[in-house]
């Protein structure tokens, strides 16, 4: 679950929302699989949603990705709750709209 919910971090470090799950799946990854799945399920996500909002952000000066900006930011706060929880209970969240990176 601290996979999922450090991602919550980027709100006070730049690019926290990458750093956070990193740190936590390269210290526990080998210690448990169910976090080196859970890990690398929120580091794709986490560097994946990065990638869609900085495309967002530049088409925002076009005035078409502003929205889209939004729709992400929502996005991901409400599926990284959503993988929180479901962490929490012991099952495995595969988040949507995620570029695999790390296998």
């Amino acid at each position: 679950m601290l996979c999922h919910l450090t991602a919550f971090s980027g709100f006070v470090v730049p690019l926290g929302n990458i750093w956070g799950p990193l740190v936590v799946w390269l210290i526990k990854k080998d210690e448990n699989p169910d976090v080196d799945a859970h890990g690398k399920e929120s580091l794709n996500f986490q560097i994946s949603i990065t990638i869609y909002s900085i495309v967002f952000f530049i088409l925002s000066f076009l005035l078409i990705g502003l929205p889209f900006l939004i729709a992400a930011g929502v996005f991901w706060f409400i599926v990284v709750i959503v993988a929180s929880v479901r962490a929490s209970a012991g099952d495995f969240y595969r988040y949507p709209l995620t570029i695999r990176f790390i296998n």
